[in-house]
């Protein structure tokens, strides 16, 4: 036997050997929402007209595991989004990677996980489970039947919370509960750890949530923001129907809009790789002052899905909304829909049409 040509071999394989374990435990995740979309806002502006590619939070990351023993393993995530339909321009920078959900952490057989960094909040999490068109060009949260609290990312209550620290428990027979806190970093005005909790239950069909979360603002800054919310999602055979309940509010004698309630509910019918969906909604924004008169809006989505595979489908749906004059003024510190927000002064129509296909990798 030769040694000396045995003993490199031997080596390379339980290094080989060794790196595959190594990165066994880390998976590459992605997701791509392309969709034609035609635009009929009145806005004042033609340019809100149009018809274009859109790509709907199309990310790509990495998350994976590592078994530490006595049932604690550490977790992470890396996850980037990106469009696919613009160049990024050095320029304009109109392309740039956006960080997403970015975190370490540690996860216990029986107490649950604890995650730190950049973390979707509790309270935009259960709005994602009950949208059927979540992540698409008509995702609830796009289309004001749900709140900005689930958009953007931010330390200010937005859906992604950054400098965050976030426990989800174990499942007790389906009850879990959730919450985060945010340390406030030091490059802004104000001195606020902004926080949040939510319980849910998911059994037999049913999903039931509620969620509370605030700024832990002061007048120093924006004041104090708070919001909570109520939904739930009820699954039977084919039929699913799904509801939500926001109600939020502003303590800042300066803010332009002291509350915002919102709406939401839907249904979908499934018949093998068919989905049928329907959502109705809106809410009312409570003005300040002496002699300010509440604004409200509605906003409707209708749509269909084909599943062409697990991981591949295909969808078309029309949404529109109506918005009161100055709903487009409202647009600070989460007491605001975005579907209003290019909406002229004076009130008007946000529509859409859109044709898409989504992947998942």
């Amino acid at each position: 036997m030769n040694i000396r040509k045995l003993l490199p071999a031997t080596i390379g394989a339980i290094l080989a050997g060794g790196m595959a374990a190594a990165q066994a435990d880390v998976t590459v995740f992605g997701h791509i929402d392309q969709a034609v979309v035609d635009f009929d806002v009145d806005s004042g502006d033609s340019e809100d007209d149009d018809t274009n590619f859109v790509c709907t939070t199309c990310s790509v990351g990495f998350k994976g595991s590592e078994d530490l023993g006595n049932g604690l393993k550490a977790i992470f995530k890396i996850d980037f989004q990106y469009d696919i339909n613009n160049r990024n321009q050095a320029s304009s920078n109109t392309n740039s990677l956006l960080d997403r959900d970015q975190w370490l952490g540690l996860k216990g057989s029986n107490w649950g996980q604890v995650r730190i960094g950049t973390i979707s909040t509790p309270y935009k999490s259960t709005g994602a489970k009950i949208d059927p068109m979540y992540r698409t060009a008509v995702q609830a949260r796009s289309r004001g039947l749900q709140s900005n609290f689930h958009l953007g990312a931010g330390e200010e209550l937005q859906g992604r919370a950054t400098n965050t620290a976030r426990y989800d428990s174990p499942s007790w027979n389906g009850l879990k509960i959730a919450a985060h806190f945010t340390l406030d970093s030091t490059d802004d005005t104000e001195d606020n750890n902004p926080y949040g909790a939510g319980v849910s239950y998911n059994n037999g069909g049913i999903f039931v949530f509620a969620n509370y979360q605030s700024n832990d603002g002061d007048d120093s800054g924006s004041g104090d923001v708070s919001a909570w919310k109520v939904g739930g999602k009820y699954t039977l055979n084919n039929f699913a129907i799904f509801a939500q309940y926001e109600d939020s509010s502003e303590d800042d004698d300066a803010a332009a809009a002291e509350g915002l309630k919102v709406y939401h509910v839907g249904g979908t019918y499934t018949m093998g790789n068919n989905t049928l969906y329907a959502a109705y909604g809106g809410g009312t924004t409570e003005f300040q002052g002496a002699g300010s008169d509440d604004e409200d809006y509605t906003t409707w989505s209708v749509g269909g899905i084909h599943k062409m595979s697990k991981r591949t489908l295909i969808y078309a749906a029309y949404t529109a909304a109506d918005c009161d004059a100055n709903m487009n003024n409202i647009y600070e510190n989460g007491l605001d829909v975005s579907v209003c927000s290019s909406v002229e002064d004076n009130g008007g129509d946000n529509k859409a049409l859109a044709l898409g296909m989504k992947h998942k990798f």
